[in-house]
């Protein structure tokens, strides 16, 4: 037997219907929306705890040894920061070497750190080019060679930074 047809009687299939689709796409939604942050929360991550934290806290005890080495040889440094350059003056006789690194952290993002090469260009003034821009807070060590017998640390100052326009008038 045949079943009477009614005048609001759907004749389309399911899936021409908007109400199973709508239904369909919120939960969609939320499963495309949760990959996106799941990727954002493994590529950006903060790096505000070191992986290997046991080594990092016996490796204090050196850098303590290096920065009272580097205060008992009378050795301090002052940087300027221009756009592209970095200067470093140290005390006149304190440092002889050739070469200084210089090491330059960000504080929260390890991935935008980097370190210099420093080049002797007068007694007691050394120069490098920066490879990325540097702005306040940046956490800075400032070593001789390889060996590392020595060890200065400082933090990025606003009367470390020169902008291009102050720089021209000096």
């Amino acid at each position: 037997m045949n079943r009477p047809r009614y005048a609001d009687d759907d004749t389309q299939p399911w899936y021409r219907q908007f109400w199973p689709w709508f239904l369909i796409a919120l939960p969609a939604a939320v499963v495309v929306v949760s990959m996106h942050l799941i990727y954002t929360a493994y590529n950006h991550a903060d790096d505000l705890v070191v992986d290997e934290y046991y080594k990092v806290g016996l490796a204090i005890n050196q850098q303590l040894g290096r920065q009272e080495r580097a205060r008992a040889l009378g050795i301090s440094a002052n940087l300027m920061l221009t756009p592209g350059q970095v200067t470093v003056h140290t005390p006149e006789g304190a440092v002889s070497d050739a070469t200084l690194e210089l090491v330059l952290s960000h504080p929260i993002e390890s991935d935008r750190d980097f370190s210099v090469s420093l080049q002797r260009v007068g007694l007691g003034v050394y120069n490098a080019a920066l490879p990325a821009p540097v702005a306040e807070r940046w956490h800075w060590i400032l070593r001789d060679g390889a060996e590392g017998t020595w060890r200065l640390d400082g933090i990025v100052e606003a009367s470390d930074l020169l902008q291009q326009g102050a720089q021209d008038t000096l």
